[in-house]
């Protein structure tokens, strides 16, 4: 009836036809091949009804029949391989659900069943060529079987089943360690290393495509590579290369696989004095396959990451970066695998910067990312290459700040739904920003175009108008809500980039503040993530930076005294140095400023003495001594603040062993120290101070006056002209010295 025949379609039905001829046992195969097959076709592609059919439990069935099969029902064998390898194709709860049913030792059983050629050969009734005792009669059988061959396969379709049983396992184990969810392989295993050395010397390329996944999958470690290069693995790998090319793509994924970040096996198995490996790696970047290019690629770059002096040629860097320029036209993974290769080999090497510039990276790339239904990845791997190109270079920034397209398309991905793909556009602003043109635009701002200006200068205020892109709400407020953003590396990545933005831009400042991106600054200041913690407070720092009285005071009244005095004492030293910078700054400037660390009883101002007595990172020494060298240039009131923090009363006892804290900063190897603690020195003995006298007494007796003596011919220019005035402004009152 047609209700019941289509309730055998629905998936229920197919489950129910599933278990029972997986009950069956040995028997049944006609069914259970039908129900196989229906099962797979179902699943194949669709990741929907993958998970479906996981949730109603077909896989442990098919497992079964797989378990029951005879090892001479090929076709049942290949079939249940087939659906198992599909259940496990690119999703990992598929490869959870095989692994949790036993199937994987089933899989590896099948690695090892009789060839099907050989089955083939008794079928058309030739004898296998091998069988032969004669050269002559074995080359002629081969004549005879490579012609037959696809035709047998053909019309035996049914009893041969079109594909070898090896295979399928080989497949399905492939898809297996394709997934992050498959066993790792443990190498130093002798058993294991045996099997697979014996999966790459098979002539078979599904099984040596699966023992070159087992090695990309599981080969995470220095001792992992350095054992499968011990044990030959390298060795039967290129030789691989030398095969089809799904072999040569395998043999070069887990090629790279074992030479990253490892020069000393480098240096043993590949380096260009192995002429062999090295000329095949070069001649396989021309290949005419793109994926095969780009893996060439792939290994030559890993090896010059790990060992920059195998890679010295300009002329084949030079053509690394013009293959992968090539590659960005496949409209493929290829495509998007390409051009984040490219960020990735030009990136920190402002000499590779330099070539892909000369190769018109920028021009194509702009280009290329205007084009519309870009992928994710493309795009990130297309942001990242900019960003890496304007690092360093102001060729590049400059060529991007007069395409107001790219500006637009950079800008807009400020809100795209991938993380990595925000994150990219937010290093590509950053490093945009650094350009001298960006820093120079609130000067041209201030230009009087006259009728005459030459057409040269109109040129370069068009393209300070360019660089004003930066100083929109267009960027500023994308770049605030981002950091509302549920992605920590997008968080971090958007306060880098106010970071650069703000610094020294009083528009910028002040629309950021207008905007409210402070109070999420003081925010994400508190996080429990150190990192956000510490970019928070970094973006913060450079916000207050040479800032206006009324910004600044807008920026202390959202972060408070006990916000800051918490973050002078966080327990990583990284983010007190950041705080007692913002601190420094805070302070720097009209008199008034001073005030700020004064509210509340003093209470950031003890904060920053607290961490000059107990910080051992002169990083953080260096950036305390600069807010109380800031705060000593005020008034007596404030010098006599300083002193205290400098030299507290000896009647307590917890401070008994502070007072020289001065001398030992002084005698610090580090030159930037020694400065900071000499320019606080002079701006506490500025002659002109009514207390002048008394402090210059306080600081001979302890110690202080006499080490300056001793650094008269520091080796830093700056500390021995700051000794200089120092000690100048001590001997107004008089000769120290006895």
């Amino acid at each position: 009836m047609p209700g019941s025949a289509s309730s055998t379609h629905r998936p229920e039905g197919l489950i129910e036809r599933l278990r029972s001829a997986a009950a069956d046992g040995g028997g049944g195969g006609e069914a259970k091949l039908k129900v196989l097959r229906e099962l797979k076709n179902q699943i194949i592609g669709n990741r929907t009804k993958k998970l479906s059919y996981i949730k109603l439990g077909a896989v442990p069935s098919v497992v079964s029949i797989l378990s029951s099969a005879s090892s001479s029902a090929d076709c049942l064998l290949v079939q249940c391989a087939a659906t198992i390898g599909s259940f496990a194709c690119g999703v990992d709860a598929g490869v959870k659900a095989v692994l949790d049913t036993g199937a994987f030792p089933h899989l590896i059983n099948l690695l090892s069943h009789p060839n099907e050629k050989y089955l083939v050969y008794s079928m058309v009734g030739l004898p296998h060529p091998y069988s032969c005792t004669l050269e002559v009669g074995r080359a002629t059988l081969l004549r005879i079987i490579n012609g037959i061959h696809w035709l047998a396969r053909k019309k035996l379709a049914k009893l041969s089943c079109g594909c070898l049983v090896v295979d399928a396992g080989a497949r399905a184990l492939k898809m297996i360690y394709q997934s992050e969810v498959a066993p790792k392989y443990d190498f130093f295993e002798e058993k294991n290393m045996e099997f697979l050395i014996s999966l790459l010397d098979k002539n078979n390329e599904n099984v040596t495509g699966l023992g070159a996944s087992i090695i990309t999958h599981s080969c995470e470690t220095n001792a992992e590579q350095r054992i499968l290069g011990d044990a030959g693995v390298l060795k039967k790998l290129i030789d691989l290369l030398g095969g089809t090319t799904s072999q040569r793509d395998a043999s070069l994924e887990s090629f790279a696989t074992i030479v990253k970040g490892n020069p000393e096996v480098i240096s043993e198995f590949v380096g260009p004095e192995n002429g062999r490996t090295w000329g095949i790696l070069i001649e396989l970047t021309k290949d005419r396959y793109p994926r095969t290019r780009l893996l060439a690629c792939v290994c030559l770059i890993l090896i010059k990451n790990a060992a920059p002096s195998y890679l010295q040629s300009v002329g084949i860097r030079t053509k690394l970066i013009l293959v992968l320029l090539e590659l960005l036209d496949d409209p493929g993974q290829v495509g998007d695998e390409a051009v984040l290769t490219l960020s990735s080999f030009i990136a920190d090497d402002e000499s590779l910067q330099k070539l892909a510039f000369e190769a018109n990276t920028i021009d194509k790339l702009c280009d290329h990312m205007q084009k519309e239904l870009l992928q994710a990845k493309r795009l990130q791997g297309i942001f990242m290459t900019l960003a890496n190109l304007c690092s360093n270079l102001e060729c590049c920034r400059s060529i991007i700040l007069q395409s107001p397209k790219a500006l637009n398309v950079i800008t807009a991905s400020l809100t795209h739904a991938t993380v990595d793909v925000r994150v990219a556009a937010c290093i590509c602003l950053k490093n945009i920003s650094r350009s001298v043109k960006v820093r120079s635009f609130e000067r041209a701002c201030d230009i009087v175009i006259q009728i005459s200006l030459s057409i040269v200068a109109k040129n370069h205020l068009c393209q300070y108008l360019s660089a004003g892109h930066f100083m929109t709400e267009a960027v500023i407020v994308p770049l605030i809500q981002l950091l509302y953003d549920t992605s920590t590396s997008v968080q971090v990545a958007a306060l880098c980039t106010i970071s650069n933005l703000v610094v020294d831009f009083t528009m910028h400042k002040s629309l950021f503040v207008q905007s409210g991106g402070v109070k999420q600054l003081v925010q994400l200041s508190k996080s429990m993530d150190s990192t956000v913690r510490l970019n928070a407070v970094w973006a913060l720092r450079n916000l207050m930076f040479l800032v206006d009285s009324r910004c600044k005071e807008g920026i202390f009244m959202e972060l408070r005294a006990l916000t800051l005095t918490s973050l002078v004492c966080d327990p990583s030293a990284s983010v007190q140095e950041q705080a007692l910078a913002l601190v420094c700054n805070l302070v720097n400037g009209p008199v008034d400023s001073i005030e700020y660390v004064f509210t509340e009883d003093g209470l950031l101002l003890n904060a920053v003495g607290r961490q000059l007595w107990s910080a051992s990172k002169h990083e953080v020494l260096i950036q305390g001594m600069y807010v109380l060298c800031n705060v000593a240039s005020g008034q007596e009131f404030h010098k006599e603040a300083v002193m205290q923090q400098l030299l507290p009363p000896a009647s307590n006892e917890d401070n008994n062993n502070t007072q020289s804290i001065m001398v030992t900063m002084l005698q610090s190897d580090v030159a930037q120290l020694r400065t900071a603690a000499v320019w606080t020195i002079v701006n506490l003995t500025i002659p002109t101070g009514a207390g002048a006298l008394a402090r210059v007494v306080k600081l001979r007796n302890a110690g202080i006056v006499s080490q300056l003596k001793n650094m008269a011919n520091d080796p830093c220019l700056d500390v021995k002209l700051r000794v200089r005035t120092a000690l100048q402004q001590s001997m107004t009152f008089g000769d120290f010295s006895t």
